[in-house]
């Protein structure tokens, strides 16, 4: 119970970083191309991850985490990759909702492919979160869906995808060469699709900082948490937990550009932090989770 708490605390952790590096990462963007911006942030990233885990992740070597790894680094990568492109083509607030919907594809990913059954607590916690997002980002009804709004929808199955395959592989293998590798591999795929993107970079301070903060902090750091965490605590749990980071996006916006919540995005935090008691509480169905 005591390694669960420390590994939701480290989650909850991870969702304060991405959502605090939100602001810098969009100003880094004006200067330089997004792909390439992801093949540095993954590429620095690395080569932290190769300096701190070498010794225990090659005393751990199996072809077998060299291959959940390689996974999951694909399904991490094409989820930046389709939620950046995606966001070209359609507004920021449905993107932002949209890639919510990772915390809803989650649990039904994990019961689909490995026959994990959420809990009651869990598909409740989810909705409620989910509604909270939306009234939180959304500015009127849903139109039509977009290309970019498919292409994010991508992105939400991307990353829900790679939070299913993390926490069905952690248990089993070393989450140092789960990390490596999985971040290794979205370096290599962000150079490849740099060159298909004519990338340019425009090397001012913003631009350097951006790519080091997250490169080391939201990248190396988070991402070898979350390989860790995800040992003792649940896919949905995380997914769920990661709804917070737009309040902590907010937040952050209005600390660095004072821009405040409005009545109906406060009201939308609100749900999303009481999803997450939801959850944590568990007053439906205790039941012990399965993992798998």
């Amino acid at each position: 119970m005591n390694r669960r708490r420390a590994a939701e605390a480290a989650l909850v952790w991870n969702t304060i970083v991405w959502g605090a590096t939100f602001v810098v990462v969009k100003a880094a963007l004006r200067d330089v191309s997004p792909a390439l911006f992801l093949a540095l942030r993954f590429s620095v990233a690395t080569g932290a991850l190769l300096a701190i885990f070498h010794k225990p992740a090659w005393a751990a070597f199996s072809w077998k985490a060299v291959g959940a790894g390689a996974i999951a680094g694909a399904f991490l990568f094409s989820g930046y990759l389709f939620q950046t492109i995606g966001l070209r083509l359609t507004t920021a607030p449905r993107s932002a909702f949209i890639t919510g919907l990772t915390s809803v594809a989650v649990p039904l990913l994990a019961a689909l492919v490995y026959g994990i059954r959420p809990r009651v607590s869990e598909v409740v916690g989810v909705v409620v979160a989910t509604a909270g997002l939306a009234l939180m980002t959304l500015p009127g009804v849903v139109g039509a869906m977009s290309l970019g709004d498919l292409l994010t929808v991508l992105c939400a199955l991307g990353f829900a995808a790679h939070i299913v395959t993390l926490g069905h592989f952690t248990g089993q293998l070393s989450y140092q060469l789960l990390a490596v590798t999985q971040i290794a591999v979205a370096a290599v795929l962000g150079w490849a699709f740099a060159w298909v993107e004519q990338p340019h970079v425009a090397w001012r301070p913003a631009v350097v900082w951006a790519i080091l903060v997250t490169g080391l902090l939201a990248t190396a750091l988070a991402f070898s948490i979350q390989a860790w965490a995800q040992r003792y605590t649940s896919s949905t749990r995380t997914a769920l937990i990661f709804m917070l980071e737009p309040v902590v996006a907010w937040i952050t916006s209005y600390c660095m550009e004072g821009e405040g919540l409005s009545g109906r995005a406060a009201a939308g935090a609100a749900l999303i932090l009481g999803g997450v008691v939801m959850v944590e509480l568990k007053p439906l169905n205790p039941r012990p989770h399965q993992f798998q």
